[in-house]
């Protein structure tokens, strides 16, 4: 009991920490703390969205009335522009008057749209400052771009790394499943002892061998071929991905599905063969949903091992965080950007905050998927009886 209310304990709290981290990324702005977007006086525009910034300083809104300003063309404004207004002896060796400049130039034409360190705002500021909005639920589930560390504006949409997730982690159990069951099934009724004995420890000492590993055989030997098969430009994509996390969930689903049918009581097997039922008759009637439960267990802790796997996929999936709209295609998961993107980061911030975001969101995945699982496993056992 003592062990159970710990291993629980720390699990709930694990989990309060998780969220409390990832919801804070709701609480703030997608512009760097310390900057400001500021315009000129005269704009009638008072609030902007990241989106907006980024399609404005990548000059796809060239026009201020494009997002409900005046009818004039956008001037983009960045800090190293400033050197083309005023000289180095104007500004000062130490920047100290480059406050004034700054608030001059801004004053000074109308269209301007300006991105500089707060630092450098003048007491006596003549522009007007932006209300930049915070990042919204519907912002961050259905944004098609992931770039967190953009300037002047990150982007923070998760819709690539979900769908990459899905589409590897679908593929995946597609592969592994049948042929996991498959292998269970020949290991507990068809092969004969000495068979099992050889095989059983082989399979299981698959789970032990290092994930990196399983990424270098599929960059060596599972990419080239599936560019060569299909004639890509590149082998890395989400089909490869799925290859090996199918691999790698195979020894799990065999064990523990084997396991479970081997449970099957003796006597219910002789009676089903003794009422007239073939073998494979009995294997599909009798030892399968008499196993369910442990056959369930196995693929949630297949689809586990999928969904949550970093380095392997890191490796063969071209970890390109754009929509994938084939198997065929580049794709990026979440436990692969949160591998890669975490060490980067610095505590507390939007970048650190929106991938402990990808983290709730996994979580809520294997949890969906394992539920579901569960309720299957159990409306077969009610059916049945």
């Amino acid at each position: 009991m003592l062990s159970s209310s710990i291993t629980t304990l720390t699990v709930i709290l694990i989990v309060i920490f998780l969220f409390k981290e990832g919801l804070g990324v709701f609480d703030q702005k997608p512009v760097e703390n310390g900057y400001i977007i500021a315009v000129n006086k005269a704009n009638p525009l008072n609030e902007i969205s990241s989106a907006q910034i980024k399609n404005l300083y990548d000059q796809k809104i060239t026009r201020w009335n494009e997002i409900g300003g005046k009818p004039d063309s956008v001037f983009l404004f960045r800090m190293e522009d400033i050197s083309n207004f005023y000289s180095e002896d104007q500004i000062g060796s130490n920047f100290e008057n480059l406050p004034k400049c700054l608030s001059r130039v801004i004053d000074s034409i109308p269209n301007i749209i300006a991105f500089f360190p707060e630092k450098y705002l003048d007491k006596n500021f003549k522009g007007k400052q932006l209300e930049v909005e915070k990042i919204t639920f519907s912002q961050f589930f259905t944004g098609k771009e992931w770039f967190p560390t953009a300037q002047p504006a990150a982007q923070l949409g998760v819709l690539p790394l979900i769908l990459g997730t899905l589409w590897v982690s679908l593929g995946a159990i597609l592969l592994a499943l049948p042929l996991g069951l498959a292998a269970a099934v020949y290991m507990s009724e068809i092969a004969d002892d000495r068979i099992r004995r050889v095989m059983k420890p082989l399979i299981e000492l698959l789970a032990g061998i290092p994930s990196v590993v399983y990424g270098f055989f599929g960059l060596v030997i599972i990419v080239p071929l599936i560019q060569k098969t299909f004639e890509l430009p590149v082998g890395e994509t989400g089909l490869a991905g799925s290859i090996i996390l199918g691999i790698m969930a195979l020894p799990t689903i065999i064990t523990i599905s084997e396991d479970a049918m081997r449970n099957t009581p003796r006597a219910m097997k002789e009676a089903s063969l003794a009422l007239g039922a073939s073998k494979w008759q009995t294997i599909y009637k009798v030892v399968v949903p008499y196993s369910i439960s442990g056959i369930s267990a196995g693929a949630i802790l297949g689809i586990g091992r999928a969904i949550g796997e970093t380095m392997a996929v890191l490796m063969v999936t071209g970890n390109a965080a754009v929509i994938p709209h084939s198997i065929l295609a580049p794709v990026r998961t979440i436990p692969a950007t949160i591998a890669a993107e975490l060490g980067e980061t610095s505590n507390g911030g939007l970048h650190y905050k929106a991938l402990f975001a990808l983290g709730c969101i996994l979580f809520l995945i294997t949890l969906f998927i394992n539920l579901s699982v569960e309720y299957i496993s159990n409306r077969k056992k009610h059916n049945q009886s």
